[in-house]
């Protein structure tokens, strides 16, 4: 989860989204800021490139697990902001599957923290 998360993050904050879709299995499921349930990594990619440049994001894991030896989870709390002061919090929890030797999402899913509760 931690390295995983760690290439996620690089790849975010230097604003790659080849880098980014190639960190999700070809059939993941991701559900980022809008509503729509988004499928495979072609679609991550657009999702990536559609963030404006210079955003970055905060990552602390808070937990992880694994089942067996090739499926792993977790959550993490993620805070995205950029140079004008926009800030937005969020809970992310990833399902991770071993994918041609190394781990790849294969479910995401950002969950907005309203700053007001």
């Amino acid at each position: 989860m931690h390295e995983v998360l760690r290439r996620w993050k690089a790849a975010f904050d230097s604003h790659q989204p080849d880098a980014m879709a190639d960190l999700f299995t070809p059939d993941a499921v991701f559900q980022g800021f809008g509503p729509a349930v988004l499928t495979g990594r072609d679609v991550v990619r657009g999702y990536y490139e559609a963030v404006p440049t210079g955003r970055r994001a905060e990552v602390t894991v808070l937990h992880a697990y694994t089942i067996g030896e090739q499926v792993a989870g977790g959550f993490a709390d993620v805070t995205f902001s950029d140079a004008h002061g926009w800030e937005a919090h969020v809970h992310l929890s990833l399902v991770l599957c071993r994918d041609d030797g190394r781990w790849r999402i294969r479910q995401y899913h950002v969950s907005r923290v309203d700053a007001e509760q």
